[in-house]
Order: structure tokens, then C-alpha cells, then sequence
């Protein structure tokens, strides 16, 4: 038998679209896997499904949303489209495709995936989704992994995205980012929010606050950014780490807390460069 967790609280998206602060990251799954995970986790209580034209998983992620039998409008997709499709009439055929192989006739957030800043062309991938948003095939648009630079190309423009997705994590607390999406009333998503590997997951200092509160490191993880008002997409196919991944919503961690994980930033020389790296 499922287990059920509450759903998320949500935050209200610049637009007003509420948006679930925690979902089910659907990246490497295949289409297999992404139907049964999704499938579940709807029927878990996630309201947050994020998928991307590049994991190739959106079939599967919209035959699980079919076979949960969760209402559509309880329901919110976050898709994003590669560098191929960056132009205006570019971003609605992506958009197109996107939503023939996910069977669904919207998406509630629809993102540019990669800048691809030696391609040019990020600005019209944006501009086109502004035109999406007007059509209504999108509820919402934005980044992802758009650095400073290239969203200030935007914001010249007078373009702000609803959300910029990220890499952020105890360990790489962007704050760069995060001040100007705070100053602009961009809403920060988190990838890869419990790190690559157990380095975060069995760190010395999150253990120490998860043993206090009787919770799992990445459920600490997930409630310090959560606390901050950030979106957070783990990836999980397990069903037990699934609901301790969204069960993180009946305890709060201290001010002196919050402030703790908040001293583990550091230098990563493998982290993916938005400038150099991109699809």
C-alpha cells in the first residue's frame, strides 16, 4: 500500500500560478521507470512533476499522469527545451512537441534548459515563450541555469522569468543568483538539490542537525531550502526515500540552524559551467 504524505505548500510564481515547493525530479529515468515513479508518487501526494526534452522521459511521465488518476489541474509539469529550439518560432515548436509526447494540451512551467551563450540566441528562446505564455499553451515561463550575465540580457529587455533552476545545495549556495532573483521576484528551483554522491548526504555537520530533529540528512537538505523559499526537485524512484523526501514539511530548523548549513559552500572545480556547457 501507498504511502500518503500531504501534498506541498505552494508559493505564488510572480504571475500568480501557485507552484508546489517540492517534486519528484524525474532525470535519468527512461520511459519505464518515469510512468511506474510517477505514477506512485502522485498517488504518494507530489503535485510537482520536472521533466526536460533531454532526459527523453516525458512519454513516461505523462503515461504515469495518466495512470494516477490525479486530476490535471492538481497537477504541476515543469518541462524545458535544448539549445536546437532557441528562437522565437523555435521555442513554440518545442513547446509543441513537448506537450505530443507528454499527451497534455498545457504545461504549468516551461523553461530555456541551457543558455548556449556562444549560440546567441537565449534572448529569443525567452521571447518566444513570453508568446507561449499569451497563447496559453504555458501557465508560466523561465531559466535554467542562467547565470547573472545572461539574465541581465533579459531584464534589459524589460523579460524577467518567472524562475530561474539552478544548481543549489549546501554546498553550493549560489548567492549571486539568489540576490538577484530575490530583488527581481524570481522564484529560485534547486537541481541536483541533495548533491551528486553521499558526500552531502553523510556530512558531519547535516548529520548532526538531522540526529537533533529525528530526520534523514537529505530531509534536512530539503527543508533548509525549502525554508528559503526555493523550489526543490529530488530525484528519487525509491519508495521510501520518495516519502521522507516530501515529508519534510512538519518540522523547522532554528535560525542558528539555517545559518550552519549555510557555512559549507565550497569550491567545485566539476561544477557545470553555464558558459561552456549546455544542450
Amino acid at each position: 500500500m501507498t504511502q500518503r504524505i500531504n501534498p506541498a505548500p505552494t508559493l505564488t510564481l510572480a504571475n500568480g500560478v501557485e507552484m508546489p515547493q517540492l517534486g519528484l525530479g524525474t532525470w535519468p529515468m527512461n520511459d519505464a521507470e518515469a510512468a511506474v515513479t510517477v505514477a506512485a508518487a502522485l498517488d504518494m501526494g507530489y503535485r510537482l512533476i520536472d521533466t526536460a526534452e533531454n532526459y527523453e522521459n516525458e512519454r513516461g511521465v505523462g503515461e504515469g499522469i495518466r495512470q494516477s488518476g490525479v486530476a490535471r489541474a492538481d497537477i504541476f509539469v515543469t518541462t524545458k527545451f535544448n539549445r536546437k529550439w532557441h528562437s522565437v518560432d523555435g521555442a513554440r515548436a518545442a513547446c509543441e512537441a513537448s506537450l505530443e509526447r507528454l499527451g497534455l494540451d498545457y504545461i504549468d512551467l516551461l523553461l530555456v534548459h541551457w543558455p548556449n551563450p556562444d549560440q546567441g540566441r537565449y534572448v529569443e528562446a525567452f521571447q518566444g515563450l513570453v508568446r507561449l505564455l499569451e497563447a496559453g499553451l504555458v501557465k508560466s515561463i523561465g531559466t535554467s541555469n542562467f547565470k547573472p550575465a545572461h539574465l541581465q540580457k533579459l531584464f534589459d529587455l524589460g523579460l524577467v522569468p518567472h524562475l530561474n533552476q539552478i544548481q543549489l545545495d549546501p554546498y553550493h549556495l549560489r548567492d549571486d543568483l539568489v540576490d538577484i532573483h530575490r530583488a527581481r521576484g524570481i522564484v529560485t528551483g534547486a537541481w541536483r538539490p541533495l548533491g551528486c554522491g553521499n558526500a552531502m548526504l553523510t556530512d558531519p555537520v547535516i548529520a548532526a542537525v538531522a540526529e537533533r530533529h529525528g530526520r534523514t540528512t537529505a530531509q534536512v537538505i530539503l527543508r533548509w531550502l525549502t525554508q528559503q523559499g526555493f523550489v526543490a526537485t529530488p530525484k528519487s524512484s525509491n519508495p521510501t526515500r520518495m516519502a521522507q523526501n516530501l515529508d519534510i514539511f512538519g518540522f523547522t530548523l532554528s535560525a542558528d540552524e539555517m545559518a550552519l548549513l549555510g557555512t559549507l559552500d565550497r569550491p567545485d572545480p566539476e561544477m557545470f559551467d553555464a558558459d561552456s556547457f549546455g544542450h
